[in-house]
């Protein structure tokens, strides 16, 4: 007879990819021990607000309608799945575990966290890089964006996980100036500036930054960052290759001397053909990884010209005069102008293949390259995709 305490059902788990590193025994709940005959044992328990059994039985021979007859004899009718073990080829329902096959079964329940259910239904993600899709806005649930990891859904809910497009630039960005203090490129879409955590399973600008070099902050996951871009938003982004270039660079940004440049398409149309938006942001509590325009919040300026337009659509520059979180896609929202492709402030925009915001140009003074010349003023430049054409072509 088997003698499994919760560690080893968690282990069990984490083979059936249902569990990850970041569980613990403790998560396994109201562990009980059935024998129903002489070849059978069956464990239950809870995890994750599910029911969960673990059949140990010698002769199932991985017959489905065999395991799912037995726990329907030992606990009547009872619905959900049996599931398949996801490290064999041929797709059996046995696992190997300590000499012995055992299988899986998860009940049915009306209420799943989104994050577990979609790291169920995606084993191949890690749950904390479900969650960071989540944050993002990449996730909907009946057509609606969901930003909390935590939220609990009917199981039958339509839920989608619109994994943003794996970039061409895996490990490699063109590069628009470098020399030995600084680089600038031209961040694709859908790559992040720098890793929000320890654990990281993508590339980042950051990454990038130290490939070439960078000694400053290189002992952290934000080396050569002095500021950053949304990982939708494409365009120009300089690092910092030592830490003097860093004070110079970062000093201009939290001083505002610097000049950025923004296009951006927006649904809709704007009442103004330009105008200064002056618009305090706060953080939204309700939802801590988004933003809102709040009177307590700090101050916010952008300066929006309108471009061009279709009755749908428009093409906008943006020139942000101060650099708040979100602060330009908070902006537009608030004037019922949302960018298109924004997951997160644009909940009624058509589905985009991206967020149309990019990072045009960026005017900034960046150190010599000898000791005892001035500085130098430049105004560094990325083409605007050629993808915001496409609604104003007609």
């Amino acid at each position: 007879m088997a003698k499994f305490n919760s560690g080893d059902l968690l282990d069990i788990l984490r083979r059936f990819k249902v569990a990850g590193e970041e569980n613990v025994p403790r998560h396994i709940q109201e562990m009980k021990k059935l024998t129903p005959d002489a070849f059978s044992e069956i464990f239950s328990f809870k995890f994750n607000s599910t029911k969960y059994f673990i059949i140990i039985d010698g002769t199932a021979e991985d017959d489905e309608n065999y395991i799912i007859g037995l726990l329907s004899t030992t606990y009547g009718e009872i619905e959900g799945e049996l599931i398949k073990n996801p490290r064999d080829g041929l797709l059996s329902f046995a696992l190997p575990y300590q000499g012995k096959d055992v299988y899986l079964f998860r009940g049915e329940t009306s209420k799943r966290r989104i994050d577990v259910l979609l790291h169920e239904k995606y084993p191949d993600f890690s749950r904390s890089t479900i969650q960071k899709y989540i944050k993002s806005g990449y996730v909907t649930v009946d057509q609606k964006v969901i930003l909390k990891s935590n939220t609990t859904i009917d199981a039958k809910s339509n839920v989608s996980l619109d994994i943003p497009e794996k970039s061409t630039f895996d490990d490699d960005f063109p590069i628009i100036y470098e020399d030995k203090n600084v680089i600038v490129v031209d961040k694709p879409a859908g790559i992040l500036t720098h890793s929000k955590g320890v654990l990281n399973d993508e590339f980042t600008v950051a990454d990038f930054f130290k490939k070439r070099g960078s000694t400053f902050a290189n002992d952290t996951n934000r080396t050569g960052i002095v500021h950053r871009l949304d990982r939708d938003t494409s365009g120009v982004i300089i690092g910092a290759k030592n830490p003097e270039a860093a004070k110079k660079l970062q000093k201009q940004f939290s001083e505002r001397t610097t000049k950025k440049t923004y296009f951006a398409i927006v649904t809709g149309t704007l009442k103004q053909p330009k105008a200064m938006i002056d618009l305090p942001i706060a953080r939204n509590n309700s939802a801590p990884s988004t933003f809102k325009i709040d009177a307590k919040g700090k101050g916010a300026q952008t300066r929006y010209e309108v471009l061009a337009q279709n009755g749908d659509y428009s093409l906008i520059k943006l020139q942000p005069k101060t650099g708040r979180t979100h602060q330009l896609r908070v902006h537009m929202s608030y004037l019922g102008a949302p960018i298109l492709g924004d997951r997160v402030y644009n909940e009624l925009s058509k589905k985009a293949d991206r967020m149309y915001l990019h990072a045009e140009s960026l005017e900034i003074t960046i150190p010599p390259l000898k000791s005892g010349e001035n500085s130098i003023r430049k105004t560094f430049t990325s083409v605007m995709p050629e993808d915001f054409n496409q609604f104003f072509d007609k």
